[in-house]
Order: structure tokens, then C-alpha cells, then sequence
């Protein structure tokens, strides 16, 4: 058995180039007080000795961590890990955040917070001192949470609140990143429009998360664009899909049922999916179905069910690269921004009046 090849370190960089640790940390930051003859040295016997940087060698040049802390819900997370349910929120935006912050030299750092824990504030208190983070990303709830967000601000975490897309008084109002919820509702809703429908449901997410507030207004405000009412048409779930199988059989036990219906994740109309085959409705004969989410169990039921995609990884991705130019330039504009969503059309809906 050969002998383990040693790995190459900072000192091994220096000493062959002929430089302080500090200099060299310095180049593998790309900061701007480096000369270019003693950049290109440094930069020579990096690419000679095949070295790689590590956090602890770009934390040599200063107070930062490289560290960026993702936030996300506890209690949703775990229990979807544990059902093993197709959800692949937490998928795009680790893909999303780890890919940027790997583009920077940086590292995300996963966290699970319970927002409704009244030890939150000890919790990430905790995570803090114990990372010392350059940024935060909070995922919805945790975006609009007030202990969350004051805890950062005391500890001078800057953070990018994914969902958010207004400042409220009295909170810091951090880089506001979101998706556009009311837009991609508003796009579901004017297809099933323009195929026809005229009693198009909603099956709503729980109040907690403001973008679930967001997707009923752009279904709503479609629906009175285009002169039709709303009354009886929505009912609220919670993102689960027993919350879904509730949601769908109050709306097609009705007597003037829909004739559509969208619902504001996968699970919840996957259920949607389930209610309609119990009471011997065919998908999209008799009820068109739009889903939010666009998650991989979508694309493979049958029929595979049109969907708003949401930019996911894109958007996390976004408030990564917003986070790390705020410590490069402080008194940049960043944002808010609101990321278009995307929306795929499948079998699940068809023009009205087709076998129902």
C-alpha cells in the first residue's frame, strides 16, 4: 500500500513563493490591496502545487467566516425526511445556495429552526457563536419571523429574506429575494381562463407564509379581471396532503362544484387527485388541475399535472450573491428583487366542457 499523498497547505504556498501566510490569504481572497506581480507569484505556486483553499486560510485575512447559514423550517423538514415525501424544496435550495457560494469561495451551512419554538431565539443565539456567520438565508416562515430577524440584526448577521417582499415597521428590512407567487397564480388562473373555465377552486396554503396570502391574491384578482366571482370557490389548506384531501372534497362535493381547480403545492393536489378518482371524476374531462411546486411526483402521475415552477435553486442562488457583494460593497442597491415564475403545461387540463 503506497503512502497517502500530504495534502498541500497555506505554508506550503507561502514558503514556495516566498510570502507571508498573509499575503497568501489575500490573493485567495482577491483582495485589492495585493500587487499585481506579488499576485501572480502567489497565484504561480498555486497552480504549480495544486493547492486548494480552505475556509481557514480565507479567514486569515480578516474578520470574515465564509460561512453563509441557510434557515429552514424544523418541524416541516423532518417530518417530510421522514414520510419520505417527494418534496424537493429543500433539494433546489441547497443546490441553488451551495453552488453560488461555492462560485465565491464560500460554504452554506444548513440549519433547522422551529419558528413557533419559544427557545428560538436561544437556538440561533447558539448557531451564531458557535459559526460566526457572514449572512443568513431565511426560507418562509422564518423570513417574516420578528425574534429571527431581530436576533440577526443584534448580532450584525446580514441576512436575505427568500419570500419577503416589503419591509415591515419596526423590523430589519434585510435583502428582500422572493419569487413571484401572485404572478405565477395569476398565470395558473388565466390559462384555465382561456381554456374556458369560468368556477376555477383554490385550495390555499396556511396563513403563516405570506407567499400561500400572495397566490390566493393573484387568483383572486384574475378571476375579478375577468368578471367572475370567487364565493365558495376557495378553501384553506395547510401544504399537507391530508390538509389537500379536506380542501378537494369540500369543493367537489358541491353542488355547483369547479369545473377547475388550483391548488397551492404538489401534495395538496396530489390529494386533489385522489378526492376527484373517489367521486369517479376524470382528470382533465370532467376537473382541470393546476399544482404549484412543479416537483418530480407531478411530472409522473397520469396524467402528468400542468404546474407553476418555482425558481427555487435560482432564487437562493440570487440572495447567495446579494449576501456576499453586500460585504464587498456596503451601500450597494440590493433589491428588492422578485423572481419570475415559471409555468408547465400538461395533460392535466383541458378546455372546458370536455366530457363534463
Amino acid at each position: 500500500m503506497g503512502r497517502r499523498r500530504q495534502a498541500v497547505t497555506i505554508k506550503h504556498v507561502a514558503a514556495d513563493a516566498g510570502v507571508s501566510l498573509q499575503t497568501v490569504s489575500r490573493v485567495i481572497n482577491n483582495e485589492p490591496n495585493v500587487r499585481p506581480e506579488m499576485r501572480e507569484k502567489v497565484q504561480a505556486s498555486i497552480d504549480r502545487l495544486g493547492y486548494v483553499p480552505s475556509i481557514a486560510a480565507q479567514r486569515m485575512s480578516g474578520s470574515r467566516s465564509y460561512l453563509i447559514l441557510a434557515l429552514n423550517d424544523r418541524e416541516r423538514t423532518i417530518a417530510d425526511w421522514r414520510a419520505r415525501q417527494g418534496t424537493d424544496w429543500v433539494d433546489q435550495m441547497l443546490l441553488g445556495g451551495m453552488l453560488e457560494c461555492a462560485e465565491h469561495g464560500y460554504r452554506l451551512i444548513f440549519e433547522l429552526v422551529d419558528t413557533h419554538n419559544d427557545h428560538v431565539e436561544r437556538e440561533l443565539t447558539a448557531a451564531i457563536a458557535a459559526l460566526q456567520p457572514d449572512g443568513a438565508i431565511l426560507t418562509p416562515p422564518h423570513s417574516d419571523n420578528p425574534k429571527i430577524l431581530a436576533v440577526l440584526a443584534r448580532h450584525k448577521v446580514p441576512f436575505a429574506r427568500i419570500g419577503a417582499q416589503t419591509s415591515e415597521k419596526g423590523l430589519p428590512p434585510g435583502i428582500l429575494v422572493s419569487m413571484d407567487d401572485e404572478g405565477g397564480a395569476r398565470t395558473a388562473t388565466r390559462h384555465l381562463l382561456d381554456l374556458g373555465h369560468r368556477r376555477i377552486g383554490f385550495i390555499s396554503g396556511p396563513t403563516e407564509y405570506r407567499l400561500a396570502g400572495k397566490r390566493v391574491e393573484g387568483w383572486r384578482a384574475e378571476m375579478e379581471a375577468a368578471g367572475l366571482g370567487v364565493d365558495g370557490l376557495l378553501e384553506a389548506g395547510d401544504f399537507t396532503y391530508q390538509s389537500g384531501v379536506r380542501a378537494a372534497r369540500a369543493l367537489l362535493t358541491r353542488p355547483d362544484r369547479p369545473s377547475a381547480i388550483i391548488a397551492s403545492n404538489d401534495q395538496m393536489a396530489l390529494a386533489t387527485v385522489e378526492i376527484a378518482d373517489e367521486l369517479g371524476l376524470s382528470i382533465p374531462a370532467d376537473l382541470s388541475l393546476v399544482s404549484f411546486d412543479n416537483t418530480p411526483l407531478v411530472r409522473f402521475t397520469r396524467p402528468a399535472l400542468t404546474a407553476v415552477d418555482q425558481p427555487i435553486a435560482d432564487t437562493t442562488a440570487r440572495a447567495v450573491r446579494m449576501l456576499i457583494a453586500s460585504h464587498r460593497k456596503p451601500d450597494a442597491d440590493m433589491g428588492p428583487v422578485v423572481m419570475p415564475m415559471g409555468f408547465e403545461i400538461r395533460g392535466s387540463t383541458a378546455p372546458f366542457g370536455k366530457g363534463g
